[in-house]
């Protein structure tokens, strides 16, 4: 049963406020059972919120604050592409918001089982996403002397739920839904036959779509990718007005943000009909899909869909073998079935041979 929170405390997500009437909040440490909570809690409640304020300290030398502070004037962090600070920094703000008091050389294995990665035992993508950023940090602390080893080691990677390739279904309601002409079917076939990510795919320009092929480079990986144009994309080309140099664009006229381009899709994907659990990205895996039902190598499918390495790759071909091997299967066994023929047929069963006490 969870524990009942003192007068004028309430929980907003994660975390604890003290307030009274209309008045301000005050942020309070997360453990209402601390010694820590109830010396803020007295102070809040005496009308002293200094005290409260240095409860928790982010950003305080040796703190986790701070080392996401010196992470990001690294020469590591400067190297990273725009496209993948953007989402690194959204992971380390609430990282930061959370854990920014907690002191570095206090972290454990269980600290960071139990206070950083627990509340996200409902999200697991979340919580692989937090263990790799926090793993980050934790080399960046190991190299600037913060820590000498890494407290994250024997931490098993959260299994989150794999986006899945679409359904033959769910391609043939989509299309049917958005007809060739429309800005949804556009961005569906660049996606479905470029295999690119929904942040290659919003600023994608008509230069890269020209004399037959598509190029692009993948902002995770910064492989170049070379296709050429399917002929079903080429149709949903021929038919989208070009008045911008970016494909795809706003009702303004703008080019899509990543997130704004997530939500037109989704958008489109719900209009259509399209369960939940059917997501952009799995467009991309369809492309791997056909290719490897289509016999493509796994180092053609690298090349296509900008893999660094072929381990990705080799989970499309060995999928396409499996069903094509299933379905051999079968037909081997129809096949025997028909070639057998029963030495006795059914509707001869109970009769008296007419060659019966004849001689031959």
């Amino acid at each position: 049963m969870p524990r009942k929170l003192p007068p004028n405390v309430d929980r907003i997500g994660k975390y604890l406020y003290f307030r009274v009437g209309k008045g301000s909040r005050i942020r309070l440490p997360d453990d209402p059972t601390s010694q820590a909570f109830r010396e803020a809690y007295a102070d809040a409640m005496s009308g002293k919120p200094a005290r409260v304020r240095t409860a928790i300290r982010v950003d305080d030398p040796g703190s986790i604050g701070a080392l996401i502070v010196s992470y990001k004037k690294s020469a590591e962090w400067h190297a990273l592409r725009d496209t993948t600070k953007a989402g690194y920094r959204t992971r380390l703000e609430v990282m930061r918001e959370a854990h920014g008091h907690r002191a570095v050389a206090g972290l454990t294995r269980e600290r960071i089982k139990t206070m950083i990665l627990q509340p996200y035992a409902d999200r697991p993508s979340a919580a692989l996403d937090t263990l790799k950023k926090l793993r980050i940090l934790i080399r960046h602390a190991i190299d600037i002397g913060w820590l000498k080893h890494d407290p994250s080691l024997g931490i098993k990677r959260p299994k989150g739920k794999e986006i899945r390739p679409w359904t033959t279904g769910e391609l043939a309601a989509f299309e049917k839904r958005w007809p060739l002409g429309t800005k949804q079917r556009t961005a569906y076939a660049l996606m479905r036959y470029t295999g690119a990510a929904r942040v290659d795919v919003h600023l994608m320009t008509w230069k890269q779509v020209e004399n037959g092929e598509a190029n692009y480079t993948r902002s995770k990986t910064g492989v170049g990718v070379y296709l050429d144009i399917h002929s079903d994309l080429r149709a949903a080309l021929a038919q989208t007005p070009r008045k911008h140099v970016t494909i795809l664009n706003t009702e303004y006229g703008k080019p899509f943000t990543v997130n704004g381009f997530s939500s037109f899709m989704r958008a489109a994907m719900d209009a259509a009909g399209l369960p939940l659990d059917c997501k952009p990205h799995g467009l991309r895996k369809v492309l791997g899909r056909d290719l490897a039902d289509a016999d493509a190598t796994s180092h053609d499918i690298r090349a296509a869909l900008g893999h660094l390495t072929t381990t990705e790759s080799d989970k499309y071909t060995r999928e396409a073998d499996r069903r094509k091997g299933g379905k051999r299967a079968i037909q081997a066994l129809d096949g025997q079935k028909s070639n057998v023929v029963s030495q006795t047929a059914f509707r001869d069963l109970g009769k008296t041979s007419k060659n019966k006490g004849k001689s031959r």
